[in-house]
Order: C-alpha cells, then sequence, then structure tokens
C-alpha cells in the first residue's frame, strides 16, 4: 500500500501550503521491515495551477549502518508518478541513510527503525466539550521503559486519512500514553460525521526524534506562517522516516461508543 503524507489536525486536512515563492524539491520516503517507498516531486510558483510536478529522473538510495548502498528503481506502474519503490527492508535498531540525487541538486536524510508500538486499547468514547457532546476515539501506547520515545498515529476512515498526531512519551515514560482524536459533535450533520458501518483504523508508527519534529510541525502549519524544520540535508522539503508500524481497526456502531470514565 503506498504511503501519503496526507495529514489530518483534530478536524480537518491540512492543506502543506510551504512558504516558498521559489519551486523546491519534496521528498517523502518511508522504510519499513517489509518495503521502500520514496516520492519526489518539485513545488512549483504560487501562479502556477498545479502544485507540483513529479519526478522520474531522480538517482535514489539507501544505506545502512554497515555500509550496504541499495538502489530504489523509479516506479512507472506505481499509479501516481514520482514513487521509486522496492523490497528491500529495515531492520529494528539499525540507521539508514536515504539518497536522493536530481539534476545538480543532492539530498540525504538519516533516521533510525525502532520496535513497533504496543497499542493497548482503541475504543469511541462520548465526552462532554464546550457544553457539547462528542465522539471520541481514544488510542492507549504503552510506552517502552528507559527510553525517550516518539510515535505517530494515523487514522483512516474506510481506507482515507482522517486523523493524526504525534505523541512524544514525556507525559507518562514507560506507562500508558493516551490520544483522544475528536471525531464528530453529536447531533452534527457535517460532512465528516461517522456513519453506521464506516471501517476506523488506527495506524501507531514509533518514529525517531527529527520525524517527530518535522511530523510535529506539519501538524501545527495550519496555526503558523513558517515551514516545518528541515528533515533532509541539502535544502527540499520533506521527510524520511524509517519506521515499524502497528495496526487495527473497528467498525462504527453507535450502540458500542461507551461514556468516558
Amino acid at each position: 500500500m503506498l504511503l501519503g503524507l496526507l495529514l489530518c489536525s483534530c478536524d480537518k486536512t491540512i492543506e502543506i501550503d510551504y512558504k516558498d515563492a521559489v519551486p523546491r524539491y519534496a521528498i517523502e520516503g518511508w522504510l519499513t521491515p517489509f518495503e521502500t517507498i520514496v516520492h519526489v516531486c518539485q513545488t512549483r510558483s504560487m501562479s502556477d495551477t498545479l502544485n507540483v510536478s513529479d519526478i522520474s529522473n531522480a538517482v535514489v538510495t539507501v544505506t545502512d549502518d554497515e555500509g550496504h548502498v541499495e538502489k530504489i528503481p523509479f516506479s512507472p506502474n506505481s499509479g501516481d508518478g514520482g514513487y521509486y519503490i522496492s523490497k528491500y527492508s529495515g531492520d529494528i535498531g539499525h540507521t539508514y541513510r536515504l539518497d536522493v540525487s536530481v539534476e545538480d541538486q543532492h539530498f540525504y536524510s538519516v533516521s533510525t527503525m525502532h520496535d513497533a508500538p504496543r497499542m493497548t486499547s482503541f475504543r469511541l468514547v462520548y465526552r462532554e466539550m464546550l457544553s457539547e457532546r462528542y465522539i471520541f476515539a481514544d488510542v492507549r501506547i504503552q510506552d517502552f521503559p528507559n527510553e525517550i520515545n516518539y510515535y505517530y498515529l494515523h487514522m483512516f476512515r474506510n481506507g482515507i486519512p482522517y486523523r493524526s498526531a504525534v505523541l512524544k512519551d514525556d507525559t507518562n515514560p514507560s506507562g500508558e500514553l493516551q490520544q483522544l482524536f475528536a471525531l464528530n459533535r453529536v447531533g452534527s450533520t457535517d460532512w465528516d460525521v461517522l456513519q453506521e458501518g464506516d471501517e476506523l483504523t488506527i495506524q501507531a508508527r514509533t518514529i525517531d526524534e527529527s520525524s517527530y519534529n518535522y511530523l510535529y510541525a506539519v501538524l501545527q502549519m495550519s496555526n503558523t506562517a513558517t515551514n516545518p524544520p528541515d528533515n533532509f540535508v541539502g535544502g527540499c522539503l520533506g521527510y524520511f522516516s524509517a519506521f515499524c508500524a502497528m495496526s487495527y481497526t473497528i467498525v462504527y456502531r453507535e450502540s458500542d461508543v461507551v461514556e468516558d470514565e
């Protein structure tokens, strides 16, 4: 499955409006225990009707911490342009460097793969907020002890990105971490109100600090006028993350929503 950085805040999809007049390259790379996926494109000027143009002539490689270099080939049949895909996989505890060369420019980013997160609970609850009654998704993760950890939670509704958040274990290190996603107000008729039988899938990733800093900034972009911090050396936009993930799916039934304790 192709992953994409279609990030959602608590109640809406974030449009990533980079504050740049000059076109820049943008790279998003994911290395998992199963595959490597890299998307390379270039932003366009504000006056252009297309936001980005996909790049098919980049040289993309991944190098592990033992010096092995793997070339990631362009995938012309991926469905969308600009994707480089390989079955090359990562291992927990190892560090990887993604290098991308295009035209006369070169970019690289480094990421370390951590163990898969441990989700202990995923349920829907009623909770009062500002005198209104809402349905929340309550997600709990058991933090890894004796180390600093970062997590990315991505929720899908019927396979479509729906909500996202990042977590750092500074609130309850070595204990259980909680993330609440506001889904909809009871009685609302908005377009994103849950319907009986909707499938909700939560994907939890354990990420490194640089990925956390980048994703946290992206999720805050609707409230700020700045770009996220550079994750790549060389001046391009985007980020690279080596991660493990676990997913869990529930079917929305109004009768299954419980009162928050």
